[in-house]
């Protein structure tokens, strides 16, 4: 799927939303991106120095989700600055799991804190329920009290946690908590925990 360029204006600032173009420039653009990400913090899939992406790698990754009937890629960009992006992937694996559709996010720490998350995860979750989902599905790493309180405040719950499933090179760890959101219809979010 591709998004076609949106433009918001948030805090005073200029937002440009778009799929992410299928050249060198943009690929090296997400590469570069998640190796400064991954060093910020340590509520992301890894740690800087294991991000190898290939140019031809990230290059492929942009076609095949700008192709996809089930993915989207948001890059977002403010005042022309890259900020971060958004995605989600259909679980296409089985008719059982096709209702439900996996989110992930991450920003540069300097474009937190006004704002941003809410609005693409605002306009992912509206591209996600166009789509025919009735779940979103999503990680938050304990600790990051912050996105976790914008995810429960879009209506997400807590369903679960992985424990230890995050081990840093300090020898601490981390427990993975799992999110979920009914697309279906609001009343069942507020019953959610009551009827599982």
């Amino acid at each position: 799927m591709i998004l076609r360029e949106e433009k918001y204006e948030l805090d005073g600032k200029e937002i440009l939303l778009r799929s992410a173009n299928e050249n060198a420039d943009d690929a090296n653009m997400l590469i570069d991106y998640l190796k400064t990400v991954t060093g910020e913090t340590r509520f992301l899939m890894c740690e800087s120095d294991e991000v190898k992406y290939t140019t031809e790698g990230e290059l492929s990754f942009i076609k095949e989700h700008n192709e996809s009937e089930n993915g989207l890629l948001i890059l977002a960009f403010v005042d022309g600055e890259y900020a971060g992006n958004c995605s989600f992937e259909g679980k296409t694996s089985s008719r059982r799991a096709k209702h439900r559709a996996g989110i992930g996010i991450a920003l540069f720490q300097k474009y937190t804190g006004f704002g941003l998350g809410r609005l693409l995860l605002e306009i992912l979750l509206r591209k996600i329920k166009e789509q025919g989902y009735e779940q979103a599905e999503l990680t938050v790493v304990e600790g990051n009290d912050r996105a976790y309180h914008l995810y429960e405040s879009l209506g997400f719950k807590e369903c679960g946690r992985v424990p230890n499933a995050n081990k840093y090179d300090d020898g601490t760890y981390s427990d993975d908590i799992l999110m979920v959101l009914s697309l279906r219809d609001e009343g069942r979010n507020e019953n959610w925990h009551e009827n599982h």
